[in-house]
C-alpha cells in the first residue's frame, strides 16, 4: 500500500519528464504561457473595443439611426473577420509580392499552415487572431464619417474592398519584416499599434468618404443632436480599457516593454482628458461630457504610434498637444462645411497624425542609441522624424488613391448613399426594420 501510495505522489512529477526533455531541445519551439496568456488577454481588450466604439458612435447620431450606426461597427466584426481568416493575414504577414505592394503566403490561405506553429513563445494562432482584431476595428471607425446616409449593403462592399485594396497592403508595407516601410531608415518607421495603419489611414478615408458622399440632409442648417450621450461616455470608457491591449500587447511581449506601453497609453489619455476639459473652462466656462470623452480618444490615438518609444513627460506633452490640436481640427470642420459626422479624421486622422510625427522628438535616448548602432552612423530625431514623414505621405496618399475609387465602384455597383425619403425615415427602420428605443418613432 505505501508504495502505491508513494507512486501515486510521483505521478504529477513523472508527468513533466517529456515536457522537461522537450523543453531542453533548443530546436523545438516551447510556449511561453506568461505572454501567451497576456496576448490571450489583449486579444480579447482589443475586440472589446469594437462594442465601446459601436455605443461611442451609437449615442452620437440621431434616436432614427442608433442602430443603423452601431450594426457598422459590429458587421466588420463579421465581414472581416473572415476575410482575415480566408486572406487577410496571407496577404498582410506573408512574403512581398508584386513589387512589394503587398504580401502572399498559401501556408496562411485560411490560417492551414500555422496548426502548430508557435512564434516569439506565442501559438501562431494567438498573434494571427491579436492581429485580426485591429484589421476589424479600422474600418469600422471610417463608419464615423458616413453616419447616418448610407445604405448597408454599401457600406458593406465598401469595407471589404477598403480592407483588401488599402488596410492589408498598408500592414505589409509597415509592420511585416518584409515591408518597405518596416525595413526604412535604421529601424523603420515607428508605429507601434497602428497610427499610420489604423487612424492615420482610417481618419484620411473618412474625409475622403464625407467629401464624396455629401453632407446629410440638413447639415448644418438643423440641429443633430447625439440622442444618447450616456451611452457615449460608458463606450469611450470600454474604449480606453481596451486600448491597454491595443498598445500594450502589440509589444508581443510581457515584460518591461509592456508596462512602458500600458503606463504611456493611460498617462496620455488622462493628459488628452484633462486638456480637453481646461480648453472648454476657457472657453465656455462649463466641461462637457461629450468634450471629456473626445479629450480621451485624442490621447489615446496620439500615443498609439509613440507608446513604445515615449517616457511619461513626451505622453503628457502628446495627449495635451492632442486635444487641442484636435479641438481646433473640429473647429475647422465647422468654418470648413464638411459632414465627417463623428469627426473621424479630426480625432484619429489628426490627433495619429501628430503622434506619428512628435514622437521623434520625445523618444527615449536609448533608442535612439540601438538605431545608431544599427544604421552603422549617428541616428537623430530629425533623421527619425524624415522616415516617419515618408511613412504619413506614403498612407495618405493610397488612402485617398485607393478610398476615391472604392467609393465609385461601390454607388454604381450597389449603391452607397440612400435615397432621400429612406435617409429622413432613419438607418433603423428604413434598412432593418427595426427601432433602437422601442415603441419611439423616427425624429429629425
Amino acid at each position: 500500500m505505501r508504495l502505491r501510495t508513494t507512486a501515486l505522489g510521483l505521478l504529477p512529477f513523472l508527468t513533466l519528464v517529456p515536457q522537461v526533455a522537450l523543453a531542453a531541445d533548443p530546436t523545438t519551439p516551447v510556449v511561453d504561457t506568461g505572454t501567451t496568456a497576456w496576448m490571450l488577454t489583449s486579444t480579447a481588450l482589443v475586440l472589446l473595443m469594437v462594442p465601446g466604439l459601436a455605443m461611442f458612435y451609437g449615442g452620437l447620431v440621431r434616436t432614427k439611426n442608433v442602430l443603423g450606426t452601431m450594426m457598422h461597427s459590429f458587421v466588420a466584426m463579421a465581414i472581416i473577420g473572415v476575410l482575415w481568416a480566408v486572406c487577410g493575414y496571407a496577404l498582410t504577414f506573408g512574403h512581398s509580392t508584386l513589387g512589394g505592394f503587398i504580401g502572399w503566403n498559401w501556408d496562411y490561405f485560411l490560417l492551414r499552415g500555422i496548426d502548430n506553429s508557435i512564434v516569439h513563445g506565442v501559438p501562431e494562432y494567438v498573434l494571427a487572431m491579436f492581429q485580426g482584431k485591429f484589421a476589424i476595428i479600422t474600418p469600422a471607425l471610417i463608419s464615423g464619417a458616413l453616419a447616418e446616409r448610407v445604405y448597408f449593403r454599401g457600406y458593406s462592399l465598401f469595407i471589404v474592398l477598403w480592407f483588401l485594396l488599402v488596410y492589408c497592403p498598408l500592414c505589409h508595407w509597415i509592420w511585416s519584416p518584409e515591408g518597405w516601410l518596416f525595413k526604412a531608415g535604421a529601424a523603420g518607421v515607428i508605429d507601434l499599434a497602428g497610427g499610420l495603419v489604423i487612424h492615420v489611414s482610417a481618419g484620411t478615408s473618412a474625409l475622403v468618404v464625407a467629401l464624396f458622399l455629401g453632407p446629410r440632409r440638413g447639415y448644418p442648417k438643423n440641429a443633430m443632436h447625439p440622442n444618447n450621450l450616456v451611452m457615449t461616455m460608458m463606450g469611450a470608457g470600454l474604449l480606453w480599457v481596451g486600448w491597454f491591449g491595443f498598445n500594450a500587447g502589440s509589444t508581443v511581449h510581457s515584460g518591461l516593454d509592456t508596462a512602458r506601453a500600458l503606463t504611456m497609453t493611460q498617462v496620455s489619455a488622462a493628459s488628452g482628458a484633462l486638456t480637453w476639459l481646461i480648453i472648454e473652462a476657457i472657453a465656455f466656462k462649463k466641461a462637457t461630457s461629450l468634450g471629456f470623452v473626445s479629450g480621451i480618444l485624442a490621447g489615446l490615438v496620439v500615443i498609439t504610434p509613440a507608446a513604445g518609444v515615449v517616457q511619461p513627460e513626451g505622453a503628457i506633452i502628446l495627449g495635451a498637444t492632442s486635444s487641442l490640436v484636435c479641438y481646433y481640427a473640429l473647429i475647422m470642420k465647422m468654418k470648413l462645411g464638411y459632414d465627417d459626422s463623428l469627426d473621424c479624421f479630426g480625432i484619429h486622422g489628426v490627433g495619429s497624425g501628430l503622434g506619428v510625427l512628435l514622437l521623434s522628438f520625445f523618444i527615449r535616448d536609448s533608442w535612439l542609441t540601438d538605431a545608431a548602432t544599427a544604421a552603422g552612423h549617428a541616428w537623430s530625431a530629425l533623421d527619425q522624424l524624415k522616415i516617419q514623414l515618408l511613412g504619413m505621405g506614403a498612407t495618405i496618399a493610397l488612402a485617398v488613391v485607393a478610398t476615391i475609387i472604392i467609393c465609385v465602384v461601390v454607388e454604381k455597383t450597389v449603391g452607397f448613399r440612400i435615397d432621400e425619403q429612406a435617409e429622413v425615415t432613419g438607418l433603423d427602420f428604413s434598412l432593418h426594420g427595426e427601432r433602437g428605443y422601442g415603441l419611439i418613432g423616427s425624429d429629425s
